[in-house]
């Protein structure tokens, strides 16, 4: 089983279309998986869900099945973490719901950080929280793939569930604040990884299940947004071409050679996708992904091909980060 986390410090990119559209093509190509909602406003969830379907399971008081709910008892000192309840929205499809409530747990996984250092089992325990639930929910549908959707900032939330991740994919868009993006957060997942593997090895306790932290990057996508009248093609193209030295400095550590280009020449670079500007609110109105569309939705003739495009740019995506993930950056 892999762990894959969509992470980029800079919002607004289509990070959680993305997630939810290789989760549902992975299910399609016979591989089960779990999508896990780790970003506190809950996006993802609610691509997966609608109010009449969410609205229970965020109930004012009791029980909450969510990825906060399996988290509450450890944080309040209650039993460690519980099962998670886990939505299929088809055979060999998973969620782990997301929850507002995750974000009252950065205090307690930001103080519990040093406190491994100290060797300290709650921390470990806490620390170690996130990974634990999410291997339970695999089991539950026998997933062999788990896609993290998680929030866009650099805090103690994110850390604890990059920690999870086997490896990491960074979706971009061309412009200046995806590049600032990168040069913060490539630093910071190397020291990230730096400090849980000194804190791995001082886990006091025996038979703790503690992720490993591997945090490899194996690549970024391109989302292209919709062209817009303040953004001429000349800007567009000039920000594409300053991608691959950007996240070659900054995200793998290596410098890239002056005439690499995004799509034809740099191996760091997974996809560029287009900007389905046509099918996405057919796909939210259906409550389904783009590339399944059917005349019914709405998806008729240019749609239609549109959609079909669709599939074969997510069915070339999903197996090139299954293989990136299976045989590193070959």
């Amino acid at each position: 089983m892999k762990t894959i986390a969509f992470f980029n410090n800079k919002g607004g990119v289509g990070k959680t279309s993305l997630v939810y559209h290789l989760a549902w093509m992975y299910a399609r190509l016979g591989v089960n998986v779990l999508a896990a909602d780790l970003d506190p406003q809950a996006n993802l969830t609610s691509m997966f869900l609608n109010d009449d379907e969410l609205e229970p399971l965020w109930p004012e008081i009791g029980e909450r099945p969510t990825v906060y709910g399996a988290l509450r008892p450890l944080l309040e000192g209650t039993g460690d973490v519980a099962v998670p309840h886990v939505v299929e929205p088809e055979p060999g499809l998973g969620l782990v719901v997301g929850d507002l409530l995750l974000a009252t747990a950065e205090d307690e996984l930001s103080s519990q950080w040093p406190a491994c250092l100290d060797r300290k089992p709650r921390a470990f325990r806490v620390l170690s929280a996130l990974a634990r639930i999410l291997r339970q929910g695999a089991a539950e549908i026998d997933a062999k793939v788990i896609l993290l959707d998680v929030g866009p900032n650099l805090g103690a939330f994110n850390r604890a569930a990059l920690v999870t991740a086997d490896s990491v994919v960074v979706p971009l868009a061309p412009d200046l604040y995806s590049l600032q993006g990168l040069r913060n957060l490539g630093p910071t997942l190397r020291r990230w990884r730096e400090e849980w593997k000194e804190r791995r090895e001082r886990n006091p306790v025996a038979g703790l299940d503690v992720p490993k932290g591997a945090m490899r990057p194996i690549g970024y996508i391109v989302m292209q947004h919709a062209v817009r009248l303040d953004r001429p093609v000349k800007a567009y193209r000039r920000w594409m071409e300053r991608i691959p030295a950007v996240y070659g400095n900054a995200v793998e550590g290596e410098t890239m050679p002056t005439h690499v280009h995004t799509t034809d020449h740099d191996s760091n670079c997974l996809a560029t996708l287009k900007h389905y500007r046509s099918l996405m609110p057919l796909a939210q109105e259906a409550r389904k992904p783009m590339f399944a569309l059917k005349a019914a939705d709405g998806a008729i003739g240019g749609h239609a091909a549109a959609v079909r495009g669709c599939y074969r740019d997510f069915r070339a995506l999903a197996k090139t980060v299954a293989r990136r993930v299976a045989n590193g950056r070959s």
